[in-house]
């Protein structure tokens, strides 16, 4: 009444071999545990995937990065964007241009990207690279660098409701207008200007993550003292759309630390003017008297070429320091 099967013997010399029956179990039993290979058929388990992989693909599946992360076009999407200042890196007086090391902040809700976390082990975060997702096009509008080069391409955390947080680093050059009349005792202050590039403030509003900037990573400069960061967002109106087209602005108010210019500038610019001082008690006879002369007077251009080679060229502003070296040595033509 059982089921059963014919095997031959496991010698081939022997053709008429004795055949002996074998059970249904163990014959399943022995294709399982026979190795691939020679005809031979095994059983494989298959591999559970990972929830963040599911996930991933499920968001992935139909998702169109391109298009703008809401159900209805005629909503906005809102994207908070803000920066952690990391490092004033240059501020380079000659070509007017600050650099500054940040990790930018920007934030929206793509409304595309939700589950459930019950469905996939409570997994409420997921990376996922940023060149996957749609992205805000916000740069910098007062760039004195070229547009090639972009953020770091680093994941963004999406949260199970549709949070989108990207947190790239990145370096950033802006122009600034340099003021140079009271150098080496100078603040300057440059503003960054951050909008979208072809998006207006119907499709696309930006504004302020926070009131103020985060400093808590921020690495001090031995040439430059922050003294104030300011946030500011505006809208602006061109004459070719009636849409707005809103920005955020960040105002950076630097000093300019003045130790080394004191023992390098200042200083020696006093005992020059000194010893041009003591040129008026010698005899007008004297031949220490022209040679004391000729010797400031090299000194006082060699100390002016220092300072032409630090200072923009423009003519808008004169330093005070410039004018004080033109006078000390109009003093030895009296």
């Amino acid at each position: 009444g059982s089921l059963t099967t014919s095997v031959r013997t496991e010698n081939p010399s022997d053709d008429l071999g004795e055949v002996t029956p074998m059970p249904q179990p163990e014959r399943n039993a022995k294709l399982v545990n026979e190795p691939q290979g020679r005809g031979r058929r095994s059983v494989k388990s298959a591999r559970p995937v990972p929830d963040e992989q599911r996930l991933m693909e499920m968001l992935l599946e139909n998702y169109h990065r391109f298009s703008r992360p809401v159900i209805n076009a005629s909503l906005s999407v809102e994207v908070k964007f803000g920066i952690t200042l990391v490092q004033i890196s240059d501020m380079d007086e000659v070509n007017q241009v600050l650099t500054i090391n940040v990790w930018l902040e920007q934030e929206w809700i793509d409304e595309r990207l939700t589950w459930d976390p019950k469905g996939y082990n409570n997994l409420k975060i997921l990376r996922i690279p940023c060149e996957k997702l749609w992205l805000p096009d916000i740069v910098l509008y007062n760039s004195a660098d070229d547009y090639t080069t972009g953020y770091m391409n680093s994941k963004a955390m999406v949260s199970h409701d549709g949070n989108v947080f990207w947190p790239p680093p990145a370096k950033f050059r802006s122009s600034c207008k340099i003021d140079i009349t009271y150098f080496p005792f100078d603040d300057q202050t440059c503003e960054l200007k951050f909008g979208s590039w072809t998006y207006d403030g119907f499709q696309v509003d930006i504004t302020n993550r926070s009131s103020t900037v985060d400093l808590q990573n921020y690495v001090f400069s031995g040439e430059w003292e922050l003294m104030d960061v300011r946030i500011r967002r505006t809208e602006a109106y061109y004459n070719c759309c009636m849409e707005p087209y809103p920005d955020v602005r960040f105002t950076i108010v630097i000093r300019r630390k003045t130790l080394y210019y004191l023992f390098n500038i200042i200083f020696p610019c006093l005992w020059l003017t000194i010893l041009s001082l003591l040129g008026f008690w010698l005899p007008p006879d004297s031949g220490e008297k022209i040679t004391l002369g000729i010797t400031v007077l090299l000194a006082f251009s060699v100390f002016m070429l220092l300072i032409a080679e630090s200072m923009p060229a423009t003519s808008e502003f004169v330093p005070l320091i410039g004018k004080l070296y033109n006078f000390c040595d109009r003093l030895f033509f009296f």
